[in-house]
C-alpha cells in the first residue's frame, strides 16, 4: 500500500465531547491496545505534534499515523473503534472548510435572516445540509435557538441573596417562610363557539378568537414548610388590597409564628400605609426579592402550575366563574400539597451569575 503524503498534514480539532472520551479511551485497560492507540495518535495530532513523532511515541509507523488522522477526519470518532473502513468511499469535509462553518455560524448572520439555518449555511458553503447538520451537533451549535436573560443591576443583591437563600436554606425557628406575590390582569377569556371535545387521534380544539369578560387579581402566599397556599382574588391591585391581603395571611396562621414574607419591589408593597401597619403588627417582617429577580421568589413557580394546568386552557363567562375556578384549584391544591424545595446555594447562584457576566 502507497501514501502519498502532504509537506504540512492536516490539522485536527477536537471538540470538548470528543476529547474527553479521547482522554477516557487511553486510560481505559479494558479496551483493546490498537484503540488505545488511535486515541493517543488523535490526541498528539490535535496538539500539533509531527506525524514522525507520533510515530516513535506510540511505537507505530508513520504511514499508520496517517491513515488514522485520515479516518479521524473522515469519520470522527466513530472511525477509530473499527478496523475495516466503510463500503464506498469516505466522505471527507476539510478541517478548514469545517471551521469556515463554525465562523460563520458564532459570528456572521445571512444578509436576509436572522440567523443561519442549515439550508442557508449549506448554501453559502457549498455543502450538503446534513453535513452542516452534522457539524451543528458535533459542536453543539444551535442558531435556531435563542434565551432570555436579565442581569439584576440592584446594588444590593449579594445582601438581598444571602438573606432569601438563607431563609430558604436556613429558616429560623418558631416562624413561617412566606412567598408572595400577585398575578395581575387574569382575564375571564371565553371562547367564541363551545370547545371540541378530545377524540381518537384528534385534540380538543377550541376557537382562536375570544370574549374578554373582565380581569381579577391572585393575592397569594407560598408556604415553604408544607406548599399551602393562601390565596385572595380582588379586584384592584393597590396597598389597600395588600393590607387587606396580610390581614387574612394574619388570620390564617398560628398566632405564636413569626412571619417572614419575600416580596418583590412593587411600589404597593413599600407604600407608607403597609409600613405603618407591619410596625403595628410585629410578627411581620418583610423580605424584599433584588431588582429584576422574580425568580428568587418561589410563589412564581406555583403561578406557573396554576396558569398551565387550569388558567390557560380554561373558558370563564364571567368574572365570578373564573374566580370560582381559581378558589377551587387553591382549594384542592391544599389537600394534598407539596412542599417547594430550593436547593441551590448563594454561592453557587454567584458563580453562574459571574459566568454569564463573562460570556
Amino acid at each position: 500500500m502507497i501514501f502519498f503524503m502532504s509537506k504540512t498534514a492536516e490539522p485536527i480539532i477536537l471538540s470538548p465531547e470528543e476529547h474527553a472520551t479521547l482522554v477516557k479511551w487511553t486510560l481505559q485497560r479494558s479496551l483493546p491496545l490498537r484503540t488505545v492507540q488511535r486515541a493517543k495518535i488523535i490526541q498528539m495530532a490535535a496538539d500539533g505534534v509531527q506525524n514522525q513523532d507520533i510515530s516513535l511515541k506510540v511505537g507505530v509507523s508513520r504511514p499508520t499515523v496517517q491513515l488514522w488522522r485520515q479516518r479521524f477526519l473522515a469519520l470522527r470518532l466513530p472511525g477509530l473503534e473499527k478496523d475495516a473502513p466503510r463500503p464506498g468511499r469516505i466522505p471527507k469535509i476539510s478541517e478548514k472548510k469545517i471551521r469556515a462553518v463554525i465562523e460563520a455560524t458564532l459570528h456572521s448572520t445571512p444578509p436576509n435572516a436572522t440567523h443561519w439555518s442549515t439550508r442557508t449555511m449549506a448554501k453559502a458553503k457549498r455543502l450538503s445540509q446534513s453535513a452542516v447538520s452534522r457539524i451543528w451537533r458535533q459542536y453543539n451549535l444551535k442558531p435556531h435557538l435563542i434565551e432570555n436573560f436579565k442581569l439584576s443591576r440592584d446594588k444590593y443583591f449579594i445582601e438581598k441573596l444571602n438573606d432569601i437563600v438563607g431563609l430558604y436554606l436556613n429558616p429560623p425557628d418558631k416562624a413561617l417562610v412566606l412567598c408572595v406575590d400577585e398575578k395581575s390582569q387574569i382575564q375571564a377569556l371565553d371562547r367564541t363557539q363551545p370547545l371540541l371535545p378530545l377524540r381518537p387521534g384528534i385534540p380538543a380544539r377550541q376557537t382562536h378568537d375570544y370574549k374578554r369578560h373582565g380581569t381579577t387579581t391572585l393575592f397569594a402566599a407560598l408556604s415553604m414548610l408544607d406548599g399551602k397556599v393562601i390565596g385572595d382574588c380582588m379586584s384592584r391591585h393597590r396597598h389597600q388590597e395588600f393590607i387587606r391581603f396580610l390581614k387574612k395571611i394574619d388570620s390564617e396562621t398560628p398566632a405564636d409564628l413569626e412571619l417572614h414574607l419575600i416580596v418583590d419591589n412593587y411600589g404597593t408593597h413599600k407604600h407608607p400605609r403597609v409600613k405603618s401597619w407591619i410596625k403595628r403588627h410585629p410578627r411581620f417582617h418583610l423580605h424584599f426579592t433584588p431588582t429584576s429577580s422574580s425568580w428568587l421568589n418561589m410563589v412564581e413557580r406555583w403561578f406557573r402550575e396554576i396558569t398551565e394546568k387550569r388558567i390557560r386552557r380554561g373558558t370563564f363567562k364571567s368574572v365570578p366563574s373564573l374566580i370560582k375556578a381559581i378558589d377551587d384549584y387553591i382549594e384542592n391544591h391544599n389537600q394534598n400539597p407539596k412542599a417547594f424545595i430550593w436547593s441551590a446555594s448563594a454561592e453557587r447562584i454567584m458563580e453562574k451569575i459571574l459566568k454569564a457576566k463573562k460570556c
